[in-house]
């Protein structure tokens, strides 16, 4: 049995993950910004499932409610940073509100929670941290610009962290999903205001190979894979889901690779010495 903390855990991968974990007979705390979304849980499992009300921009708060958290059972195992959302439009496009809040949440509220904590898996000697990234953490899609940034930024902030954590016995996994039949692109996602130019550019992404519906993982089909990333020894830190991820980073990093190899000499010489 093993004590699990994940964030934004009443839809999506969070809720199919949460109710995977209790099935199973893991303690889970689970949060959300509302926790009516987890009343048939708390029935089903009232001594092994605690729901909380959170608001992970709120650093303080999220302090508190990790404190809480590892007090409640005097542990904790695995935290999940799971909370996030997407925002959809040109960088053009991008409003000043939707572009802070975005940031807010999958950046800062992921930093906080990570924050909160290390401490609890320093004193431990142990702690598996688990942080929702993307594929496009690793290459970027037109018009998912800035939610591509906030997934960067949490892929270098954890392969850094990783390296400072490493001799705590602290566990770092960067989980990639390509795209899934989760309500990403649905009521949770922000939407900009377009610009009819860039109708184009929209047009060619919604025929873009990664954004067919064959290329569409099922949500459900997670699960074992999420099972089996928490219950290894020694967990990887990055950790693809679904097929596009590896097949595509391979394409676009062998691109990259190409025009830096092109290019060497001028970097070379620009070194000075």
């Amino acid at each position: 049995m093993k004590t699990i903390f994940i964030t934004g855990a009443s839809r999506g991968f969070g809720r199919l993950w949460t109710e995977a974990l209790l099935q199973r007979g893991d303690r889970v705390i689970a949060t959300s910004r509302n926790v009516s979304n987890f009343s048939d849980l708390k029935e089903l499992y009232p001594e092994t499932f605690v729901p909380v009300a959170l608001d992970i921009t709120n650093r303080k708060e999220v302090f508190e409610t990790v404190k809480n958290a590892h007090s409640h059972w005097g542990s904790l195992d695995v935290v999940i940073n799971n909370a996030g959302y997407g925002v959809f439009g040109a960088t053009e496009e991008l409003s000043e509100k939707d572009s802070k809040e975005v940031v807010n949440v999958n950046l800062f509220g992921t930093l906080w929670v990570t924050q909160a904590v290390l401490p609890f898996f320093r004193s431990q000697g142990n702690g598996h941290l688990i942080q929702l990234s993307s594929v496009l953490g690793l290459w970027a899609l037109p018009t998912l610009g800035l939610y591509s940034a906030t997934k960067f930024a949490v892929e270098g902030l954890t392969e850094a962290l990783a390296q400072e954590v490493e001799h705590f016995g602290i566990h770092l996994t960067l989980v990639e999903p390509n795209g899934y039949a989760t309500n990403f692109a649905g009521d949770s996602a922000v939407l900009s205001q377009p610009i009819p130019d860039y109708e184009p550019v929209r047009i060619a992404l919604a025929a873009n190979e990664g954004m067919q519906a064959s290329a569409t993982g099922i949500p459900e089909a997670t699960v074992p894979a999420l099972l089996q990333l928490i219950d290894s020894e020694n967990p990887p830190l990055r950790y693809f889901l679904g097929k596009v991820g590896l097949q595509k980073t391979k394409q676009v990093y062998a691109e990259r690779l190409s025009e830096w190899e092109k290019y060497n000499q001028v970097a070379i010489d620009a070194h000075g010495k």
